[in-house]
């Protein structure tokens, strides 16, 4: 039986990758592997960035992954919004999608990854 799941993705200074995910958004670290791995504890899974140090191709920016958090609601989305304002750099501002039933805004990580702070609004299927 599966228990949980890990999403493991290359970054070029997993040093600064730490700064953003544990010391500026506050996500624990679930595990250390060495000196060029960290996973983090999500809540519901784990999100492990690793320096892999072969050349391997990031990931990130518009056409690549979207990592999101889930808030408890709009208010959460922007206050995340403001904590994060000069502190690293924002790519959208809080609004409500235009196709999906989200309002979220997103963030850059120090590789280019969107990160997401989002509220899911539709009330009818909640994620368990």
């Amino acid at each position: 039986m599966i228990k949980s799941s890990v999403v493991f993705l290359p970054v070029s200074d997993i040093q600064k990758t730490y700064a953003f995910y544990h010391d500026l958004l506050g996500l624990e670290v679930a595990q250390k592997q060495g000196d060029n791995l960290y996973i983090f504890d999500t809540g519901y899974g784990y999100w492990g960035f690793c320096a892999y140090g072969d050349g391997r191709k990031i990931l990130s920016g518009p056409q690549g992954v979207c990592l999101s958090l889930n808030v408890e609601n709009k208010e959460e989305v922007q206050k995340m919004w403001e904590s994060l304002e000069g502190k690293c750099l924002g790519y959208k501002e809080p609004q409500q999608h235009p196709i999906f039933p989200v309002y979220s805004c997103f963030v850059l990580d120090p590789d280019g990854y969107l990160v997401e702070f989002q509220k899911i609004t539709d009330e009818t299927q909640p994620l368990k």
